[in-house]
């Protein structure tokens, strides 16, 4: 059994489920899908549900199908990466997967299950673990991540900088004292090298640009409302 969740337009490029020909359900991601069929693929409300991968297995039924089969063939994807990933001209290579959720067509009698979003917070991108590492989330008392009640605005909206944020340690060095409180803030914007110390408020939409070529820094207890830039 598959969770599964309505997709939203923030969702449209993640893979979706769909039902084959034959009656089963399937897992299509987007490196499966044909250029042709993109636009279709990103329509949210011809395809309505995502993989929230929270998958629920029988073990017996696992057992008895590799006893039987010996392996579980599921689709190949292709991702295109480069062979060092901070370095955009080093060989292109593809990287080969396999979606654990394509499982759901393998089955007979797989089935899915509808759940609200709060099942699943995914953290993809450092856009994803800026949000998650702020005070938009809270533990709760066992330890799943929750939206903070303070929060009273639609899901925020994310864009750094990824030559500055794009990978983890960059990510880390900027936000080495704390990332900033964004309960309060709409979207997020940042643009060139900036550094942030620790207890910066950010409320609203906001956008901060560096045109220098040193970084800037946030200092200590800064609130920021609107647009900052320097240079």
């Amino acid at each position: 059994m598959m969770e599964i969740s309505e997709r939203a337009p923030a969702d449209k490029k993640g893979g979706h489920l769909a039902r084959h020909t034959d009656g089963r359900l399937i897992l299509r991601e987007a490196a499966q899908c044909p250029e042709a069929e993109l636009h279709a693929f990103q329509d949210i409300q011809l395809y309505r549900y995502f993989n929230t991968n929270n998958i629920w297995v029988n073990l017996d039924c696992l057992k008895d199908f590799f006893d039987q089969q010996h392996t579980l063939l599921l689709p190949l994807i292709l991702n295109p990466k480069t062979l060092d990933p901070r370095d955009e001209s080093s060989p292109k290579v593809f990287q080969i997967e396999t979606a654990m959720g394509a499982a759901i067509s393998v089955f007979d009698g797989a089935t899915a299950v509808i759940v609200p979003k709060s099942r699943l917070v995914p953290v993809k991108t450092c856009n994803d673990l800026l949000a998650v590492r702020s005070d938009c989330y809270l533990l709760s008392d066992d330890k799943g991540l929750v939206v903070n009640p303070a929060r009273r605005l639609d899901r925020l909206k994310i864009n750094l900088d990824p030559r500055f944020y794009g990978k983890i340690d960059l990510f880390n060095k900027r936000f080495r004292h704390g990332v900033p409180s964004l309960v309060d803030c709409e979207s997020i914007t940042i643009i060139g090298d900036v550094y942030f110390e620790e207890n910066v408020t950010l409320k609203g939409n906001v956008k901060i640009k560096n045109r220098q070529n040193a970084a800037a820094i946030i200092k200590k207890g800064t609130v920021i409302e609107n647009d900052l830039v320097w240079g």
